[in-house]
């Protein structure tokens, strides 16, 4: 198991935080070491936080290997969690393609606080525009939190075989989540499974793709991996 360098922030807090705490425990022990066994449990105590407190950020910004389908007509989730919605808009700038006019499939997943929280490309994408949204920070299972949250939303041109069509990718914040990383920026080509930025914490992560070319291969409740489950299928023929 290794870790996303994007966390690196958090981890030294983290370990900081709990160095200090466990020194501090060790300090009144030592003052008061003739007063009982129970100060030793103090200095335990100090210790299981420290561990607790590794455990816990490990947990949050783990990053595991994961390969991908070797069917590259499968796109993959581009999160852990679970898939909440899938609709079909009428209506949805797939910027920077105002010429797509046909419907669109979006899948969102919901991403609990012991969920993986880095995000992943769901197929080789050119990167053609960036755009974040100021916004609440609903709980992530709020319907409303797709329209009235923070988000970061990434689009461009994704390539499976021959075939080119646009997705978009966006990252939601949560009640919890406060920080939405991705360095990516447009010109960047992305390949597929590739990590690309992550949420921190609880938060949401959506799919975007033109509807008319998509076979779904998920449903509402289905338990997803980013970077390994596929969420649809191209139909169009490569």
């Amino acid at each position: 198991m290794t870790l996303t360098r994007f966390g690196l922030r958090e981890w030294g807090f983290g370990i900081g935080a709990a160095l200090v705490v466990t020194v501090l425990l060790a300090l009144i022990a030592w003052k008061f070491k003739d007063c009982g066994l129970w100060l030793q449990g103090v200095c335990l105590g100090g210790i299981v936080i420290a561990l607790l407190g590794a455990v816990v950020f490990a947990g949050f910004f783990r990053n595991p290997k994961r390969t991908p389908p070797a069917d590259p007509s499968l796109l993959i989730s581009p999160a852990d969690g679970t898939v909440r919605d899938i609709t079909v808009l009428e209506v949805f700038d797939m910027a920077p393609f105002p010429e797509h006019r046909g419907k669109v499939l979006r899948i969102g997943i919901f991403l609990s606080v012991l969920n993986v929280h880095v995000n992943r490309v769901p197929a080789a994408m050119e990167v053609l525009e960036k755009k974040y949204r100021i916004g609440k920070y609903l709980d992530a299972r709020n319907p409303a939190c797709g329209r009235e949250n923070e988000a970061m939303t990434i689009s461009g041109t994704a390539t499976v075989g021959t075939v080119k069509f646009p997705m978009a990718i966006r990252q939601i914040s949560g009640a919890i989540a406060r920080r939405i990383v991705c360095p990516v920026e447009p010109g960047r080509k992305l390949t597929r499974g590739e990590v690309y930025g992550m949420i921190k914490f609880g938060s949401r992560t959506e799919l975007y793709l033109p509807a008319e070319d998509m076979n779904v291969m998920v449903k509402v409740g289905d338990k997803v991996k980013g970077g390994l489950t596929p969420l649809a299928a191209l139909a169009v023929k490569k």
